[in-house]
């Protein structure tokens, strides 16, 4: 009990420390420029040289089906009745997956993420074969091919297995290389549209404001609590790039909702900065009940003419702790929160109980996020 005292008064420490170190953040963590992005690329391969803990092809439809048409393309002919006696079991049937950047050229490398879509054991020590990579539209983008890197492993025998991590997935770093490109090229006009990646009126406005504050007053303009556009100054000694460079380097504080996220499941509890309590009056304390059943046997005399009886005794035990009293005050902050309820002994999963009250009392000034 007192470790756990002794963590969370450090941690109610560190936290304002934390909050004010990181209070600002770049605009290039904040927005993107429209059209800017990612795409996200997708193919279906085989991985060979698993020893022993590939797919059953005898149960394996879509492994068996690849095999034969990839048997076909290196021009060897064999009847789908012969293969099916096959009882190889080094193959397996994988699911590809990758991300195109922005301005990828031709010709430069990716990483692939692989992972296996029928019954595999395990795909260390697998090569994954020619897979070509597409995209929403059909057009294949990537091809990939190479050694797989699992991070994870399994043994065993048939009354026990050991297994660390996920042996049916693993990555290629660089395992994919570039065919087509995206067609996208930043405007010749100058004219820029940030995306904030959180919906904020108050941050795009300082976006805003930071942004004219360097360039001048024409420069940026807030359509939106997402949306602020940006157009190059005619006077700007630099090109487009360099443009881009200086607006996403700008440091701003960007403003938090006031919201307290709880998991159940894992008793994690995260609060925002700006999270108030109305007046309220906290009480905390745990009810347990113990019952417990055991048996009596009555047993005559020997020389009695009576019978043996078993009864059954059952004891009840109600244990009551003692329930402490907090007042929490109009207004305070995310540590005196904290404190507060840390002073009454109560646990993360206690807190979430709390926090659920508080809200349905209506002091809790902010959102509660439950996952």
């Amino acid at each position: 009990m007192q470790r756990k005292y002794i963590l969370y008064t450090l941690l109610f420490i560190l936290l304002p420390v934390w909050v004010q170190t990181v209070s600002a953040a770049r605009i290039k963590d904040l927005a993107n420029i429209e059209g800017v992005r990612e795409n996200q690329l997708m193919g279906y391969g085989l991985v060979i040289g698993l020893n022993g803990t590939g797919d059953d092809i005898k149960k394996s439809v879509f492994t068996r089906q690849a095999m034969i048409n990839m048997i076909k393309r290196m021009g060897m002919a064999i009847t789908p009745d012969v293969f099916s006696q096959m009882k190889t079991k080094n193959v397996a049937a994988v699911m590809v997956t990758a991300k195109l950047p922005p301005f990828a050229r031709a010709g430069s490398t990716i990483d692939i993420h692989v992972a296996s879509i029928g019954d595999s054991s395990s795909l260390a020590g697998g090569n994954l074969l020619m897979t070509p990579l597409k995209g929403p539209d059909g057009k294949t983008y990537a091809v990939a091919q190479g050694p797989l890197a699992v991070g994870g492993i399994s043994f065993g025998g048939k009354a026990a297995q050991v297994q660390k991590n996920f042996p049916t997935a693993g990555r290629i770093a660089g395992g994919a290389i570039i065919e087509r490109t995206v067609n996208f090229a930043l405007p010749t006009d100058g004219n820029l549209l940030f995306q904030l990646k959180e919906t904020d009126f108050t941050t795009a406005t300082r976006m805003t404001e930071a942004i004219n504050d360097q360039f001048g007053d024409a420069t940026a303009q807030s359509l939106d609590g997402t949306s602020i556009q940006v157009i190059q100054p005619d006077d700007y000694p630099g090109g487009l790039v360099s443009f881009i460079s200086e607006i996403e380097n700008i440091s701003i504080s960007p403003d938090t909702p006031a919201r307290i996220v709880v998991n159940e499941r894992t008793g994690t509890i995260v609060m925002g900065q700006d999270v108030r309590i109305s007046t309220v009056a906290v009480s905390h304390g745990n009810l347990n009940l113990v019952i417990s059943e055991s048996i009596e046997v009555s047993q005559p005399n020997p020389l009695a003419a009576g019978e043996t009886v078993a009864a059954p005794q059952t004891t009840i035990e109600t244990i009551e702790e003692d329930g402490n009293l907090v007042v929490l005050e109009m207004g305070v902050n995310i540590g005196d929160i904290a404190k507060a309820l840390n002073a009454i002994g109560a646990t993360p999963r206690d807190l979430i109980a709390i926090f659920q009250a508080i809200k349905a009392a209506g002091a809790l000034q902010g959102e509660l996020v439950v996952l």
